[in-house]
């Protein structure tokens, strides 16, 4: 038996299900703190099954406090930033396309040192360890932490990486150390960029991951915890505390992989209506399909594994503007709706009092929005369903239709009939499809590199290296190993790079093996992390 839980901006959604089966669900606001929210919708949920709280095997989390942090720029932490790359890339040094905000929120020690590789893994220029070990002396006086390491070409050769951890380490044995190969892809900048987000929200994820396991304690829960990750898959708390960054966008995530579930849909587009946005996304075969190239998040651009969704600002808490013409959202009554929207009493003209007016939703009192004029309320209905089946229609990369399944509270916003779509889908328990979703989590591992094909390293062996490497990357990282298996492979030939060489990017997956993750939980260390 598994807990799912999603926290998204209006509503916290929690799931009980055994194996495949939702014994129980519920919807509750999020709290300004989160954390109270997630301990309520728990529960809730455990209260209301009856089921013996000992017999919960984990409880699965897709939370949105990483994420918050950084666009708000509040709770990081000042870090240290390391690049082995000199003589080359000082014209360009790290953090020079950051916002201003954020560079002040994380206080930088910026350091360029000798090392990198190029791509074929032969190096740019030796490491130096005194140099290295001037760059601990100033981190030590200026009392940071935290630190990101990057190195040209460290997904081809993490050597250099992995090199000056070690010597930071010595100096430094408390340091928090974040390694750019382990983060991002092919790229420097915005690998580097991922990184040192990553180094400044270690010390929040240590905290949050101590308030989940805090809050499971409270509720009498003695299940592994886990957070979702970004590509569908699950983290341990262990895991979290190193890798927080990977839990950005778990939430739109979430809901496709439930909405596949739900829906025995393995390829189609899923349309999330929340509280404050609407988030539509592509699945193939029952994983989302990850963006192809780099991305903005919170005005910083990277390059880490996303997936591809397009968001909206609509959902049942959206504002409807009705001059100078109608338009819903994006500005939201977001957690609020239960106060300020018409149908609970409220004085704010919502999306959902749209939806309840025009007989697409009983949510609330329909009494209290009875007087709405029938033309507005035709309107506001036909431009949000017109809203969103303009978005369907840009996730598409061929002619061909995609069918739909509408997911989230806020899908009764939309009637069952979309313009251009060939089947709308709208399954039993959607509302809470981002729940189930985290609770039917896998676990994963991927290896995206470069190799250079050679007479004595044929393509076919550099395949191979790379499905093993990913099988051992997600046994590693907890999945039972007989389960694994290979679920998305890449090959693509980058022809500016001298000699054969290629970009192999494959993703393996498998079933959570809960009885390493007992024994995990119990002090066994991971191997992956040590």
């Amino acid at each position: 038996m598994r807990v799912g839980i999603d926290v998204g901006g209006t509503h916290t959604d929690a799931v009980l299900m055994d194996g495949t089966t939702v014994l129980a669900s519920v919807k509750t606001a999020t709290t300004a703190d989160v954390t109270t929210g997630i301990v309520s919708a728990l529960e809730q949920v455990l209260s209301s099954s009856g089921v013996d709280r000992a017999a919960i095997d984990g409880v699965m989390i897709g939370t949105t406090h990483f994420t918050n942090a950084l666009v708000t720029g509040r709770g990081l932490a000042a870090t240290g930033v390391v690049r082995l790359a000199l003589p080359a890339t000082s014209a360009l040094p790290p953090l020079v396309d950051w916002p201003q905000r954020l560079i002040d929120a994380i206080r930088p020690s910026t350091h360029l040192c000798h090392g990198g590789h190029e791509f074929d893994g032969r190096p740019i220029s030796p490491l130096k360890p005194e140099e290295l070990k001037r760059v601990a002396g100033d981190l030590a006086a200026r009392g940071i932490e935290t630190v990101a390491i990057s190195s040209v070409f460290s997904p081809v050769n993490a050597e250099m990486e992995e090199a000056a951890a070690d010597i930071l380490l010595a100096e430094l044995p408390h340091l928090h150390v974040s390694l750019s190969h382990q983060i991002g892809r092919i790229g420097m900048l915005e690998r580097e960029n991922a990184t040192i987000i990553n180094a400044a929200l270690r010390e929040l994820a240590g905290h949050i991951v101590e308030a989940f396991a805090s809050a499971l304690a409270a509720v009498g829960v003695a299940a592994p915890l886990y957070l979702s990750q970004n590509d569908g898959t699950l983290m341990d708390a262990e895991y979290t505390r190193r890798y927080p960054v990977r839990t950005f966008a778990s939430g739109p995530t979430n809901s496709m992989r439930g909405a596949a579930h739900l829906a025995d849909l393995p390829s189609c587009a899923v349309v999330d209506i929340g509280g404050t946005t609407t988030d539509v996304g592509v699945l193939v075969h029952g994983y989302p399909r990850q963006a192809a190239g780099e991305m903005y998040i919170g005005g910083v651009r990277v390059n880490f594994r996303m997936p591809d969704v397009l968001s909206h600002g609509l959902g049942g808490g959206s504002r409807v503007l009705t001059s100078p013409t109608l338009e819903v959202g994006p500005d939201s009554v977001g957690y609020r709706l239960t106060e300020a929207a018409l149908v609970f009493g409220g004085q704010v003209l919502t999306a959902t009092d749209l939806a309840v007016a025009y007989g697409l939703a009983d949510i609330g009192d329909r009494s209290l929005v009875r007087h709405l004029d029938r033309g507005l309320v035709k309107t506001g209905v036909e431009w949000m369903t017109r809203t969103v089946a303009d978005l369907v229609d840009q996730m598409r990369v061929s002619d061909t239709p995609l069918p739909v399944v509408l997911v989230g509270g806020g899908s009764v916003l939309v009637p069952p009939d979309l313009p251009g779509v060939p089947a709308v889908y709208r399954p039993e328990h959607h509302a809470v499809a981002n729940a189930i979703g985290a609770a039917i989590g896998q676990i994963g591992g991927d290896v995206d590199r470069l190799f250079a094909i050679t007479a004595s390293r044929t393509r076919e062996e550099v395949l191979e290296q790379a499905r093993a490497e990913a099988i051992e990357r997600a046994v590693s990282a907890g999945a039972a190993p007989d389960s694994v298996e290979i679920t998305e492979i890449d090959e693509v030939a980058v022809s500016y790079l001298p000699g054969n060489a290629v970009r192999v990017r494959v993703k393996a997956v498998g079933d959570l093996d809960l009885a390493v993750a007992t024994s995990r939980q119990e002090g066994e260390p991971w191997a992956a992390l040590n």
